[in-house]
């Protein structure tokens, strides 16, 4: 199973809580956040790297574990596969805002872009670009190559999960989706994944 986990690092923002989980860091997580300047990358940084050592203890996992991150505003993100199995896991979390458009006409697939732009409302076009936006980086983090591999080389339907109905040859596998949403949180989040078996709970209990 993959599960997923997310976690509000604003404590981080106060300087001795920021010292507090960046002492116990890692000598290569410690050099990623010391070259990051802003204070919100900074607590972004140690705070998916905390959560992930968190999750790490209470599931007693291997540090052979597939997993992934993701942050944006004063969120982080995690995603792992919990049974050992060799799979591929993509995950990403985004805080909404205004419909980028320009950026899907471009650089989404027509299918994609005219779901978009078919919406009611302003709100509603700008909630679809950035459920798209999550659906395609999950799978492009999914498939290790990240922004790489161009957004246009697969495409996405929306449903109940979303699938993809066409993707790279190079990556020929059978890719799996789900999607969360918080109440009260701006956020879109999606996990992509080779394990059908993705948790339908996006887990919030572990705390910073």
């Amino acid at each position: 199973m993959v599960r997923a986990w997310i976690a509000d690092v604003t404590p981080l923002y106060d300087k001795a809580c920021y010292e507090k989980y960046y002492h116990v860091l890692p000598e290569f997580r410690k050099k990623k956040a010391d070259a990051l300047r802003a204070v919100s990358m900074k607590a972004q940084s140690v705070g998916v790297w905390s959560l992930w050592e968190k999750i790490r203890a209470e599931y007693s996992l291997a540090e052979s574990t597939v997993f992934n991150f993701s942050h944006s505003g004063t969120y982080v993100m995690c995603a792992a596969a919990l049974d050992g199995k060799h799979v591929q896991v993509g995950c990403d979390l985004e805080k909404t805002g205004d419909l980028k458009e320009r950026i899907a006409g471009r650089f989404f697939c027509r299918e994609e872009y005219e779901t978009i732009i078919e919406g009611e409302t302003d709100e509603e076009k700008a909630v679809l670009f950035y459920r798209y936006w999550v659906l395609k980086e999950s799978f492009m983090k999914a498939t290790g190559k990240g922004m790489a591999l161009p957004l246009q080389t697969f495409c996405i339907r929306m449903g109940e999960p979303p699938v993809l109905i066409r993707q790279p040859e190079e990556f020929p596998e059978q890719y799996y989706y789900r999607e969360y949403k918080v109440e009260g949180l701006p956020y879109c989040v999606a996990v992509c994944s080779t394990d059908r078996d993705i948790d339908a709970k996006l887990h919030t209990e572990l705390k910073l």
